[in-house]
Parts: C-alpha cells; sequence; structure tokens
C-alpha cells in the first residue's frame, strides 16, 4: 500500500472517528431535557412513597396532632430514604455534566423540577397540599424542617433558574470576583433559610428528639425567609446582570 493510499486511509478513518463522536455527543439542550425528565419521574416515586408512608400511618396532612409518629425501623427507613434521594441528585448531576459547574448546575436543576412535581403528583394523588399556605414536614435532616408549599417550590424555582443558566451558558461565568461576593451571599441565605425552616424544632430539641419531632409551628416568618430566598438567588441574578455574554445565553435558551 503506497503512501498516498495510506494517508486517503487514515483521513477517512478521522472522518469516521468524527462522525461517531459528533453521533455519541449530546447538547446542552438535550441533557437539560433528559435531565428534567428524569426528576420529574423521580418526582412522582417520591410523591407514590411519601403518599404509602402517610396513609399508613394516618397523616395524609402532615399539620395535626403528632406529626411524626414514625418511631423505631419505620423511622430509620424514611431517614435513608431521603440521604438517598440526595445521592441520586447528586450522582444525576455528576452523571451529566462535563465540568464541575455544569455538574451542580444540572443537580440543582434536578432538585428543584423534583421538587415542585413532587407537590403536583402529591396533590393529584391525594387531595393535598390543598393550597401552598398548607404546612408541610420538608425534611427531617438533621431535625424536621416546617414549612409553608410556597417556601420550598420558591427555593426550587430560584434553583431552576441557575441550574438551566449554568448548563446553557459558557462556563467562565462564575469566575469572576463579582461571582465569589454573589456565592457568599448565597450561602448566608441558605443558612437564614435553614433556621426560619428549623427555628421550632430546635427550640424543642434540649426537651429531646422525640420533642422535636412533636412540634407543630405556628408561624412562618416570611420576612426574613424572603430576605434568605433573594440571597439564595444571588448567583442566577449575578449571571443574569454581569455576564458580558448574556445576550448569547438567552439566545441559546
Amino acid at each position: 500500500m503506497g503512501r498516498e493510499e495510506l494517508q486517503v486511509l487514515a483521513s477517512r478513518n478521522c472522518e469516521r472517528s468524527e462522525r461517531l463522536a459528533k453521533a455519541g455527543h449530546l447538547s446542552e439542550r438535550t441533557r437539560w431535557a433528559i435531565v428534567m425528565a428524569f426528576a420529574i419521574a423521580m418526582a412522582w416515586v417520591e410523591a407514590a412513597s411519601v403518599f404509602y408512608i402517610r396513609a399508613l400511618v394516618d397523616r395524609i396532612e402532615p399539620y395535626q396532632a403528632n406529626p411524626l409518629p414514625m418511631n423505631g425501623a419505620l423511622g430509620n427507613v424514611e431517614l435513608w430514604r431521603e440521604a438517598a434521594t440526595l445521592v441520586m441528585i447528586a450522582t444525576l448531576g455528576v452523571l451529566a455534566g462535563r465540568t464541575w459547574r455544569r455538574r451542580a448546575g444540572y443537580a440543582a436543576l434536578a432538585f428543584g423540577a423534583w421538587d415542585i412535581f413532587y407537590y403536583v403528583f402529591l396533590r393529584l394523588i391525594s387531595g393535598w397540599p390543598r393550597t401552598l399556605l398548607d404546612w408541610d414536614i420538608l425534611f427531617l435532616l438533621p431535625l424536621p424542617w416546617w414549612g409553608p408549599v410556597l417556601a420550598p417550590v420558591s427555593i426550587a424555582l430560584v434553583m431552576i433558574l441557575w441550574g438551566t443558566l449554568a448548563t446553557q451558558s459558557g462556563d467562565g461565568a462564575d469566575n469572576a470576583p463579582r461571582a465569589r461576593w454573589a456565592w457568599a451571599l448565597a450561602c448566608v441565605g441558605i443558612v437564614l433559610a435553614l433556621a426560619v425552616f428549623m427555628i421550632d424544632t430546635g427550640r424543642a430539641l434540649p426537651d429531646g428528639r422525640d420533642a422535636a419531632l412533636q412540634v407543630l409551628p405556628a408561624t412562618f416568618n416570611w420576612p426574613l425567609f424572603w430576605v434568605a430566598l433573594l440571597l439564595m438567588a444571588s448567583p442566577a441574578l449575578h449571571h443574569v446582570a454581569f455576564l458580558p455574554t448574556k445576550k448569547a445565553v438567552f439566545r441559546r435558551l
């Protein structure tokens, strides 16, 4: 085989490799859609599981006396189920993203979509929540989180917004010095939101974890929560306001 034939063969192999690479490459829009589909399906599984548990303990509506009658094996299983959910969402982000920023974005996107559609499906399955102001036990780790449904839904919308911006734009958006301040503010917002959700159960904790499980909050600190939400939205707001290529971002969306 002559030199020219070898060159032609090598060129054809390169073209074939490029075609195979392009065929196996998923665009960020496609990855976004796949992550959303997974999160929505996961939300149905979550809603069904929670419905089974609440029906078992007669707590379809959680805001009632003895809201968490799950001592022993059932309570431990529920704690591990929640931990496993977080692992699944983090794993999805790692698999979907090609950089750490996009991985975090896809994880945030999945968490937000899962949280919103969980309430949508729970409403379809059980008729609850009746309104966005119904109280719910949002999480059990490390203490029970309490809040009206509107609160976690609002946070979920922020996560979807940032997750979409982070995954559908360039990787340099969060490297500017301003971005560090945005993330610092977001961390403060997260701490404030956690304090709002767990303030009542935290006050009861000196009397033991069982006492914390029996708490029924009477009020929700909306002013402090809205401040926390605004702070948590800082990275997304920074992305929109200061990213030089923001017009290109929205064209891609």
